[in-house]
């Protein structure tokens, strides 16, 4: 029973390790985004100063669920962004972006996204925490739909 016990363990403390990354990853892509909201330039400035901004603020919601989620299991977020640029496998703006790489630059973060999703959904739900798991595939969904209609976007 001990080492059944001591598995679901070392799993709990991988599925908040992983909700912290969440945690840094979508504080990185809040601030990235609101700088493509700030200093997107071009013939689809309105239409893409909307959508980052849509974006950026869903990204915040999701990003203080999964906090809450990490505090109603007992773990502590990040909350630095010394902590966030230092877990976040998502790389803050360069500033030197233009109008599609903005765009192409958000589909490749929500994808690596979706892929630490699917990790963290998935050992969730081996661990039995269907809330985590749970949350995390409407989360994923939403993204991989921003994704489709960013991509469509682009052409």
């Amino acid at each position: 029973m001990s080492n059944i016990t001591n598995e679901n363990s070392t799993q709990t403390k991988r599925v908040e390790e992983l909700l912290n990354l969440q945690v840094a990853n979508l504080n990185v892509l809040y601030v990235k985004i609101h700088n493509f909201h700030w200093y997107v330039k071009g013939e689809n400035f309105y239409t893409l100063h909307i959508k980052f901004e849509e974006l950026y603020n869903e990204v915040t919601l999701k990003m203080d669920e999964i906090a809450e989620r990490l505090l109603t299991l007992k773990g502590s977020p990040a909350a630095t962004m010394k902590e966030y640029l230092e877990m976040s496998s998502i790389q803050e703006a360069n500033g030197s972006e233009d109008a599609r790489t903005m765009v192409q630059t958000i589909i490749e973060d929500f994808a690596t996204v979706c892929e630490q999703f699917q990790e963290t959904i998935e050992l969730a739900d081996e661990s039995g925490d269907q809330p985590t798991a749970d949350m995390l595939i409407a989360f994923k969904a939403d993204l991989e739909k921003h994704m489709w209609m960013l991509r469509s976007f682009l052409g």
